[in-house]
């Protein structure tokens, strides 16, 4: 990794303490959450060690979260750690793609075979497009607004929006954000259009010197001419010429669409460090309790052949999936 170990006697890195909520899920149904009180680190996994230390931090707090940790190996579930609960609910891979390679090297890096398929792909767009492909990016804070207004119209039709409540927010705690966000150069989104009518979207807020991948969806009706994934290819063809930001991250998640794009991985876990106090203690053991029970009711379904049944079928709407709704969680 990048950085020196920043929690070197415990001491001199300060984290913001917050409000975290562990979702209560069975499959990708969502039931609920718990919420706890802790000292947060959320710096870019690519700016961090792999060798991390429980913070000790706010006495008050229930404990220390250290997001999408880079780990050289997967981690226990639970485990103690010098006086910590250390509690790992999932490990998954974070794919990203480093903007310096330049866009020829970072295409050599597909067979022939894919890159004839990608180019065939955006030239059969193109053709139901009359020619020519119509897509825009969108940076500044008016811009964003326009964005918000007509991917919106698309969000609203994909499975992840009419079953998990997860498509693109539509609040105004997320405009007030990508205000800011675009205000300092922090973002960039953007449309793909057929026929004057936005089809697909993609939005990327910005962290230390990466663009992260987080909400990409398409409109059903033209699933047929892969809508996600010429804008995912157009989108990158243009950010290796910009030369704005160093890294693309795809997030959390071992997604194919991913795992194409990506030009290289890292396995990275959520550890939370919970104090020896009866609250925090027993909210992470009801969130295990709970992440079991989902494993055991997912460990069925593909024993009997419905879980990739299930999931095309909750997919059919049409979209790839966002930010912490597709990680491959690597169970110990």
């Amino acid at each position: 990794m990048k950085a020196d170990h920043p929690m070197a006697g415990h001491s001199v890195a300060r984290y913001p303490v917050e409000q975290v909520r562990l979702a209560l899920r069975i499959g990708e149904i969502t039931l609920g959450d718990v919420s706890l009180r802790m000292s947060v680190d959320s710096r870019h996994f690519l700016q961090r060690p792999a060798a991390q230390a429980p913070y000790a931090g706010d006495a008050l707090a229930d404990g220390h979260l250290a997001r999408s940790q880079p780990v050289e190996a997967p981690l226990p579930r639970l485990s103690w750690v010098e006086g910590y609960l250390r509690y790992v609910p999932s490990q998954y891979m974070r794919h990203y793609i480093d903007l310096d390679m330049g866009w020829e090297e970072y295409q050599a890096k597909f067979s022939s075979k894919s890159r004839q398929t990608m180019r065939r792909k955006v030239r059969k767009f193109a053709e139901a497009s009359g020619g020519t492909i119509d897509w825009r990016t969108y940076r500044t804070p008016e811009e964003l607004e326009t964005f918000r207004s007509l991917a919106r119209e698309v969000s609203r039709l994909t499975y992840q929006e009419r079953l998990l409540n997860a498509g693109l927010p539509d609040d105004d705690a997320f405009a007030e954000r990508s205000a800011r966000l675009a205000a300092t150069d922090q973002v960039r989104a953007y449309l793909l259009f057929l026929d004057g009518e936005p089809v697909a979207y993609l939005y990327c807020p910005a962290r230390d010197s990466a663009l992260i991948y987080a909400h990409l969806g398409y409109h059903p009706k033209v699933a047929a001419l892969s809508p996600g994934t010429v804008l995912q290819w157009l989108v990158l063809e243009s950010l290796f010429q910009e030369g704005r930001f160093r890294y693309f991250d795809f997030a959390p998640g071992d997604s194919p669409h991913k795992a194409l794009f990506g030009s290289d991985h890292q396995l990275c876990a959520d550890v939370y460090y919970l104090r020896r106090r009866p609250r925090p203690l027993a909210l992470g053991l009801a969130h295990t309790a709970t992440t079991l029970g989902s494993d055991a009711v997912s460990a069925a379904l593909s024993r009997i052949g419905l879980k990739q049944s299930l999931k095309r079928f909750l997919r059919r709407g049409g979209a790839s999936n966002p930010v912490g709704h597709d990680r491959e969680v690597i169970k110990k």
